[in-house]
């Protein structure tokens, strides 16, 4: 039975917009919300949301480019939580304990207006203390006390004095303040050498009345300092009074309007107990005693009565964070120092947020190889998901040995869900080496790289289009544009019956055809434009395939696109870059010599084949022992090669042409070379479908325009790879006008007829092989070794 090539409906499938009915752009196209093909992931996240348990959060898993993120926005930006229960979070001052700050939690949205009354009555206080005790009524009041004072401390004095001066002593006092009593002369004290003239028994009266005196001076002394202590504990009280009715005048409307929530109104009634006993902090004039206690960064106000906000939610909606750089300060907080003077301190008010903390309640979005990556970012966080508080301790403590003061905040409640984006192999370790990951990410999110082609599915894929249209504001696309880029999606997918969903793979084509457009000066983007765009990209990124490419034309890599020849074969592989990857054609040869029946592969012997490699060369040694050699040993050893192969040979896909080019060289029937050959075999010779097909049916084509055309040329590939043709254009057009061929087989003898221009000769019955087909040539041949063999 003849095989016949594919005709180009086989090579290449079109979009079909037949869906879209009128539409002629993208204009009139409305927009896709969803990320299409995408089911399986977001119900995944649809129940990780569900669920507030500790431990559902999620790792989406898929290669980079799949729309992980804008599909998890998107919907986290539908998204509605049953109760949204969110809050703002302040840190306070802890007046107990100045090294661990308070947290208070207020409801959402009041953060900011808690904050502002707040300042807003220091501010206030701040000059309205000082002002209660500058005026007349409180002067008045002071005056009294300390009239009282001097009146009784003078009264006192007075009657020491009086009783002094009845027995001739003066009572004085010093230019130091000290008290001193002085025997008189009359009216003026005694000099020394008046005292010293009188009688002993006068000198010896006044020594006694003096130390009299000086017992009732001392004990009315401490009786004066009593008094002094007394009146210092009035005027304090004083004071007190005055600053408390201040207080309270200010801090009533305050904490009524906060009467509701417990943990202000105890806040607010400690910091109006600690502002009675450090009033000195409002009513000290001396600037340098101040300056650290009202030092900072904002507003002018006492430091330890501010108002951290830490987190505020301005409006009731869904917290939803991306972290581009997941550092540790950056996503766990830290504490700041400040310098004032010279002297560098820090306070809760130094206290700021992390991703964490305006994720809280929420979602936060993170990159698994950027979190892995940061130092301590990895632990701190499955500490934070484990024990669902933020503690802010500070990481230069913990890594190192140093002892200086820091600061120990209150933990923060935690409710959030981690979103982690990673590829399979990142997955893969994180179970593999990390016991805690399955526990605290228990719902993987798996992205498909690809989606079933269908009508239906590429008219929603025309929105899809459409929303990054209109997304990045550029030019509207033509039902043309629309096909084409459906079309290169399609090949993206390596599947006529597949399309792809790396969205960034087709938003960046969208913007460089736009660019081409524009330049055109044109309206809208064409077909034109997205083959001029592709085109370019290609051209940035083909440096390497033409370079090798030349090679061909200059000779310098050997192959034939025209003959026959025995034991020879074009095999077609695929070079990859990081962002390309091109056909070549490799030739094959196979060379024959009496032996024991063993394939020699030079590329294993060379230690330049791989594992794969040399499977695939041991699974057709044993298929062409099954042909050739059932019943009697094959009297010949087979060497294969890779000709001008320097730098490794891996993969199975060139195991049937390495069959071809084996039997050609036992049965002495050339190859045909206008023809390369591509597909992997099983033992029993049929036809296994291999990667990049495309790319390797076109890279035959064009080593075949550089070294010459001819109508007969073409490729011979498995049935199973049909479906992944999507073939550039010029090779459809040379398909299309019978000057090239591609042809598909299920089995390698099948592809031995169309290279051989003869049958292979394979019947019902084992190793009967006609004589005019390759088997039974080979067969002949091998009959004719093993008689030569027994005559010698």
């Amino acid at each position: 039975m003849a095989i016949t090539s594919l005709n180009t409906q086989q090579l290449y499938r079109r979009a079909d917009l037949s869906r879209l009915g009128d539409t002629r752009s993208t204009r009139a196209l409305e927009p896709l919300d969803d990320i299409i093909g995408q089911e399986r992931a977001q119900s995944a996240v649809e129940f990780a949301m569900s669920i507030r348990d500790k431990g559902y959060n999620i790792f989406a898993l898929g290669r980079s480019g799949l729309g992980k993120r804008t599909m998890m926005l998107r919907y986290l930006k539908r998204h509605k939580q049953q109760e949204l229960e969110l809050s703002d979070w302040c840190y306070v001052a802890n007046f107990d304990e100045p090294r661990t700050p308070m947290v208070l939690q207020l409801p959402a949205g009041t953060g900011a207006q808690f904050k502002k009354e707040v300042e807003k009555t220091v501010q206030r206080l701040v000059k309205a203390l000082p002002l209660a005790f500058d005026n007349e009524v409180y002067y008045r009041r002071a005056d009294k006390l300390k009239t009282q004072l001097t009146q009784r401390q003078e009264a006192t004095l007075a009657e020491l004095a009086a009783e002094a001066k009845e027995k001739h002593v003066r009572l004085t006092i010093s230019t130091d303040g000290d008290y001193q009593l002085m025997a008189l002369d009359g009216e003026e004290p005694h000099t020394d050498e008046s005292y010293a003239a009188l009688p002993e028994a006068e000198r010896n009266k006044f020594e006694e009345n003096i130390r009299h005196l000086e017992s009732r001076l001392r004990g009315i002394v401490r009786q004066l300092t009593e008094w002094e202590e007394e009146f210092s504990t009035k005027q304090q009280h004083h004071d007190e009074q005055v600053a408390r009715e201040v207080l309270s005048h200010f801090f009533k409307p305050l904490k009524d309007d906060y009467r509701a929530i417990p943990e202000i109104r105890n806040y607010l009634t400690a910091m109006q107990k600690d502002m009675l006993s450090n009033l000195d902090i409002f009513l000290e004039q001396s600037e340098d005693q101040l300056g650290l206690a009202y030092a900072s960064l904002e507003k002018k106000m006492p430091r330890r009565y501010q108002v951290n906000l830490l987190v505020t939610q301005e409006q009731p909606k869904f917290p939803v964070v991306v972290e581009e750089n997941p550092t540790y300060h950056g996503l766990f907080g830290y504490v700041e120092n400040a310098t004032y003077r010279g002297t560098v301190f820090t306070d809760f008010s130094l206290i700021r947020p992390g991703s964490l903390h305006r994720a809280n309640g929420g979602v936060l979005l993170m990159d698994a190889i950027k979190v892995l990556e940061r130092p301590y970012v990895w632990d701190g966080l499955k500490r934070a998901l484990r024990s669902r508080t933020l503690d802010l301790n500070s990481l230069e403590r913990e890594v190192s040995l140093s002892g200086a003061v820091s600061l120990e905040p209150e933990p923060i409640p935690l409710d959030v869900k981690i979103v982690l984006f990673g590829d399979y192999q990142t997955y893969q370790l994180l179970q593999h080496y990390d016991p805690d990951f399955c526990e605290l990410f228990r719902v993987t999110a798996d992205f498909e790289d690809t989606m079933p082609r269908s009508a239906k599915v590429e008219s929603l894929y025309a929105r899809f289009i459409s929303s990054i249209v209109h997304d990045n504001q550029l030019l509207h696309c033509d039902l043309s544009a629309i096909a084409r880029i459906i079309e290169y999606s399609s090949r993206q997918a390596e599947d006529q019956t597949q399309l792809s969903l790396h969205s960034a793979n087709v938003a960046n084509l969208l913007r460089e055809s736009h660019y081409c457009a524009r330049s055109a000066n044109a309206r809208a983007i064409r077909a034109i434009h997205v083959e001029q765009a592709l085109a370019q990209q290609e051209q940035r990124v083909s440096r390497l395939r033409d370079q090798l490419m030349l090679g061909f034309t200059q000779g310098t890599n050997l192959i034939d696109v025209k003959g026959k020849e025995v034991g020879q074969i074009n095999a077609l592989s695929v070079i990859s870059t990081s962002d390309h990857q091109f056909g070549m054609p490799n030739r094959i040869t196979a060379s024959t010599s009496f032996g024991k029946g063993e394939v020699l592969d030079i590329e294993h012997k060379a230690r330049l084949g791989g594992k794969i490699h040399s499977k695939g060369v041991w699974i057709l040694s044993a298929f062409i022992n099954s042909l050739l050699g059932k019943d009697k040993a094959i009297p010949l050893t087979t060497s294969l090669t890779f000709e001008q192969s320097y730098s490794g040979v891996d993969g199975d896909s060139a195991s049937m042409a390495e069959c071809c080019a084996i039997l050609s060289a036992i049965s002495g029937v050339p190859l045909r070379q206008d023809i390369a050959i591509t597909g992997s075999m099983n033992q029993f010779g049929e036809a296994q479908p291999i990667g990049g097909v495309n790319e390797k049916i076109e890279g035959f084509f064009d080593v075949c325009m550089l070294k010459g055309r001819k109508q007969t040329q073409g490729v011979i590939i498995p049935v199973s790879n049909v479906n992944n043709l999507m073939l550039k254009k010029a090779v459809v057009d040379a398909v299309a006008k019978g000057k090239f061929h591609i042809w598909s087989v299920n089995h390698v003898t099948e592809a031995l007829t169309i290279l051989c221009d003869m049958d292979a000769g394979i019947t019902d019955k084992p190793q009967q092989y006609p004589p005019h087909s390759v088997l039974g040539m080979a067969t002949a041949n091998l009959a004719a070794l093993r008689d030569n063999d027994k005559e010698h």
